[in-house]
């Protein structure tokens, strides 16, 4: 169980939502309670202890928080084709306990990178009416991203306006480059959130990458966490070095404020062909020469790639603990690739375990 935060005890009803409660065994005198264990009970009445929602994990700055990210179908993609996708998701997703599936909003980014895309871009649906119309047996939190400068602001107020606060969560996301036409950026996008919908938990990028460069990331974090952001996702991370330097001056500039650092949940992706990789770099994702030559030269780049990524969180999450940061994980596959997709949900599997076993008890 993470620590300083009591698992709540709930009742599940008939209709299947959870009802928060104190444990009460008064019914059943003759009955000693069993060990708590960790999700639902399909027996309506029966009362056992979860581990908590995502919102309150975020809100408690627990460590060990582990998300699944996706991207939306296609926007050609028709009605069934759409619902097809969302079954597969959902029953694909059902035996992994996560805390939370991420739904990315795409955008075009070739004013960031005018090389060829490796894999080309192609408008995917909307991530809000992805959930809303067709996710709808998918039973935990979504984080749905927003690309802020897509949406004129009465789009993003509508959109703010109407959402349960308790099943979603947010991420908005800025500019790709200073030369992208935005109908709203970003500051503007967390003043409407703070105006219109402040309970509603949001969250913000962070790029590892941008850090090496400018040094000053952290401090971008802190501005968004001033926001009103509450939780960071990362792009994907690779380069270990960098993004402990990064996790590092966060953790030193908030000790310096006074500051409660926030989760900072590292994207990991495995990788399993050259293209992929290609694709990785594409984004801006920064590979060590040493990684690259591993996936290049492997019979099997796809095993070789999880076990790095694993690797990558272990270390992570000890430093994070050590700097009083709590550091969670957000899996992806960056390819459609059936294969790819598999060993990520197998890692994703792994990651969990890990996280429990870390876990204070």
């Amino acid at each position: 169980m993470p620590r300083g935060l009591a698992l709540p005890v709930i009742v599940i009803g008939r209709s299947g939502r959870r009802v928060p409660g104190r444990v009460d065994w008064s019914h059943d005198e003759s009955t000693e309670p069993g060990p708590l264990v960790r999700g639902e009970s399909a027996d309506p009445g029966r009362r056992v202890a979860v581990r908590p929602t995502l919102v309150e994990l975020i809100q408690a700055a627990e460590a060990g928080i582990l998300l699944f990210g996706l991207t939306p179908p296609r926007l050609t993609a028709g009605p069934q084709r759409m619902a097809e996708i969302a079954a597969v998701t959902t029953a694909r997703l059902s035996g992994i306990d996560i805390d939370g599936l991420v739904l990315y909003d795409i955008d075009d980014e070739s004013d960031r990178n005018s090389e060829d895309r490796p894999f080309p871009y192609l408008p995917t649906a909307d991530p809000a009416d992805f959930y809303a119309t067709y996710l709808t047996q998918w039973p935990r939190p979504v984080v749905i991203y927003r690309c802020v400068g897509k949406y004129e602001e009465r789009n993003l107020a509508d959109w703010l306006t109407s959402i349960d606060s308790g099943d979603v969560l947010g991420v908005f996301v800025g500019a790709s480059s200073t030369s992208k036409q935005m109908l709203t950026d970003l500051p503007r996008a967390h003043a409407l959130h703070q105006q219109l919908r402040p309970e509603l938990t949001l969250g913000a990028v962070t790029i590892t990458e941008r850090h090496t460069v400018r040094t000053d990331e952290h401090l971008r974090m802190l501005a968004k966490q001033d926001r009103g952001c509450a939780f960071f996702v990362s792009q994907v991370v690779y380069d270990m070095d960098a993004t402990k330097s990064l996790l590092s001056d966060y953790a030193y500039t908030c000790a310096e404020r006074g500051v409660r650092p926030r989760p900072v949940i590292f994207t990991l992706a495995v990788c399993g062909s050259l293209k992929t990789l290609e694709f990785l770099q594409w984004l801006g994702v920064v590979v060590p020469r040493w990684v690259e030559n591993d996936l290049r030269h492997a019979d099997d780049p796809l095993t070789v790639s999880a076990e790095q990524c694993l690797r990558t969180a272990r270390e992570l999450l000890g430093f994070g603990r050590r700097l009083g940061v709590p550091v969670g994980f957000n899996v992806e596959s960056v390819s459609n690739r059936r294969s790819e997709i598999e060993a990520a949900v197998g890692l994703a599997v792994e990651l969990r375990t890990m996280l429990d076993q870390a876990a204070p008890s």
